[in-house]
């Protein structure tokens, strides 16, 4: 079914299974730079799901460039730890790499013992926030020597292959840079100067490490920085580390401080590939695509069509580390979706904490959350069919527990709706084609359109009842929100109904700007539209623009704290906040709303009473416990459970895992 992804292909004399690769990624599992049990039943679980390599990273060269809370090899005495890791990942059949790493200025001074960053200039960072100290001849070539030795450490520790990062704004990236690298020696300046530094590096590998051990890169197909390296002369440098003695090269994004999302949902899927695609034309050897690629067919065709010779599954393989072993056996709908939330990930990271998946309860947590069979099944009824509830039933039903699930509508999937309603939010709603496979695959009956009632749970008398019944929004005793032209958001999200030209939305946490996205992107150009106008050139660059920003509804947040954006993701935040602002959504904060009569939204400011007059008013003040079930069934002695939004309004990664968690214990 997917014959070329499947197919083995060989980077230097290494034949590699197939043309599957877990990326190295940051997850936080240890605060020493050492590897612990954590991190071997990670890896281990990602490399038993069928990758062809499994790549460990970022693992540090030295202490200034990588801090406490990344790995590293800097040392011999790490050299026995990462040959346990390595024999755990060959014993499960894929090939161990490793990634080496030197964040240059990108180092955070608080994660160095506040020392200062070296970097090939003294230029302020932006994502470090500190201005790093440049770094002399001397410390070049130790940083260099410390590259090499990392790498011959790898090769002693039996890594079948070494990567080097060239990417996301980190060291090699900075000399590279004509922005970042303004230096007047050997190793600034001219183009030949700027590639000197990885050059000299990747000759002094290859002498040490032999001409027969694979030797990779990762690179950035473009900085995605203004007055930084783009995709014009990106094949140049490629060329260059070709010629140096590189046998593969992984080809990714921008830097970390780029304006251009590189890894949410916004971004639509295997849109970087062209970026492989570019440096694939350049060179002979192998290269990578990366960036949201997130099913089977897209891999795929990533590789038949040429764009590139290998995938990157990073946050897919979290995910579902069996995503490639699903592909191989012609059963890509039962692989659990990634759908670029960065919940677990990437707000982890940036928070300083471990990483987990919203939607794979088991990431992370490998070691501690085993799902075993049980000896005396028992007969589970589960109340609600939306993901805690579905979570639930498939984790009892793989544990040998005979499931029924009772749902008050006439369709899976609860919220999720709603949530997968927004713009550039759909992906959510792949969760509901995961869970129909699952249904399907576990023979897991589902009760449409019945209203569980104590009698029914006395007529069914399971031995156990998970309660997902989920939440209902929460309209606040603000005059006049009973007025024909007021909605709650869920209304809108759900329904989708005409709006008129001026819509205040009252709320500014995470559920009113999704909701105020919707409603001012109501109208506006569509991608379709867009591309047909664009390739014709039927309308000037200036107008599309306008059209594709400009919907039928102007739209304006009311929020009673001083800043809007509460339970916002920190890694996506800054994405949101750009689309209102295209989109033209005003913001009043520290405003409290006191009437929303016939569409007069009266509002308290600082000691003013102001007032201002709209066709349509959404209610997005949150939402609140439904609590029926949950309170009936404590009188019938059966022991139950609450998940969800029932036990409180949450998270979707609240839902999934307490749903596992709850099945996982019966």
């Amino acid at each position: 079914m997917f014959n070329n992804l499947m197919s083995p292909i060989k980077i230097n004399n290494l034949t590699i299974k197939n043309r599957t690769a877990y990326p190295s990624l940051g997850v936080l599992f240890s605060m020493d730079k050492k590897l612990n049990d954590r991190y071997y039943n990670f890896f281990k679980e990602i490399a038993h799901g069928g990758a062809g390599i499994v790549t460990v990273g970022p693992v540090g060269v030295d202490f200034i460039g990588s801090g406490f809370f990344t790995l590293g090899i800097e040392k011999d005495e790490y050299i026995p730890s990462f040959q346990k890791l390595t024999g755990i990942i060959k014993q499960a059949g894929a090939s161990p790499w490793i990634q080496l790493f030197h964040a240059g200025a990108y180092s955070h001074p608080m994660m160095i013992n506040n020392l200062t960053p070296k970097a090939p200039s003294k230029i302020y960072s932006n994502y470090s926030r500190t201005e790093p100290e440049e770094m002399t001849i001397k410390e070049i070539k130790e940083i260099q020597t410390a590259f090499v030795q990392a790498a011959a450490r790898a090769k002693d520790a039996g890594f079948e292959g070494v990567e080097i990062i060239a990417s996301a704004g980190y060291l090699i990236t900075q000399f590279l840079s004509p922005l970042k690298n303004k230096r007047t020696d050997e190793y600034g300046g001219s183009f030949e100067n700027r590639v000197r530094f990885p050059d000299e590096i990747i000759r002094m590998m290859r002498q040490s490490l032999g001409d027969d051990y694979p030797l990779g890169i990762r690179m950035a197909g473009n900085d995605l920085v203004d007055q930084s390296n783009t995709d014009s002369e990106m094949p140049a440098i490629a060329k260059v580390y070709e010629a140096c003695g590189i046998d593969v090269i992984n080809v990714t994004g921008g830097w970390h401080e780029s304006k251009i999302p590189q890894l949410p949902m916004e971004l639509p899927r295997g849109t970087f590939a062209y970026f492989a695609q570019n440096i694939k034309k350049a060179v002979s050897i192998p290269v990578m695509a990366s960036n949201r690629i997130t099913t089977p067919y897209e891999a795929e065709n990533i590789i038949k069509d040429g764009f590139a010779d290998m995938v990157n599954l990073g946050r897919v393989l979290i995910a579902d580390p069996q995503w490639p072993n699903k592909a191989k056996a012609g059963k890509p709908e039962e692989i659990r979706p990634c759908v670029g939330c960065n919940q677990g990930c990437t707000d982890q990271i940036f928070s300083g904490s471990p990483v987990f998946c919203l939607g794979n309860p088991q990431a992370g947590f490998e070691g501690e959350r085993i799902l075993t069979k049980v000896d005396s099944p028992k007969k589970v009824l589960v109340v609600g069919a939306g993901v805690g509830g579905l979570e639930a039933a498939i984790t009892a039903k793989r544990k040998g527990h005979h499931v029924e699930i009772y749902e008050k509508d006439n369709e899976i999937g609860g919220q999720l709706w709603l949530a997968g309603a927004p713009p550039h939010k759909q992906e959510l709603l792949e969760f509901i084609r995961y869970y129909r496979a699952m249904l399907k695959k576990y023979n897991i009956d589902v009760i449409f359109n019945t209203k569980v009632t104590a009698q029914l749970i006395k007529e069914k008398n399971p031995d156990h009842v998970i309660v997902a019944e989920g939440a209902e929004p929460l309209v606040p005793p603000i005059e006049g929100v009973d007025s024909p032209c007021v909605y709650t958001s869920w209304d809108i999200l759900k329904d989708n109904p005409p709006l008129g030209k001026k819509v205040a939305v009252i709320g500014g946490g995470a559920v009113g700007l999704e909701t105020a996205h919707f409603i001012a992107s109501k109208g506006s150009m569509s991608p379709e539209v867009l591309h047909f106008l664009f390739r014709y050139e039927a309308v000037s660059d200036k107008k599309l623009r306008e059209y594709v920003f400009t919907g039928t509804s102007k739209v304006t947040v009311f929020e009673m704290l001083a800043r809007t954006g509460a339970g916002v993701g920190k890694s996506t935040r800054w994405v949101l906040f750009g689309n209102l602002e295209k989109y033209g959504v005003k913001s009043y904060t520290s405003a409290k709303v006191l009437s929303v009569k016939k569409g007069l939204v009266k509002y308290e400011s600082g000691n003013e009473i102001k007032q201002e007059q709209f066709d349509n008013v959404v209610i997005a003040s949150g939402s609140k416990s439904v609590k029926t079930i949950s309170q009936e069934i404590e009188t019938l002695g059966i022991p139950f459970s609450v998940i969800g939004d029932g036990a409180a309004p949450r998270q979707l990664n609240d839902a999934i895992h307490g749903g596992f968690l709850a099945a996982l214990n019966i």
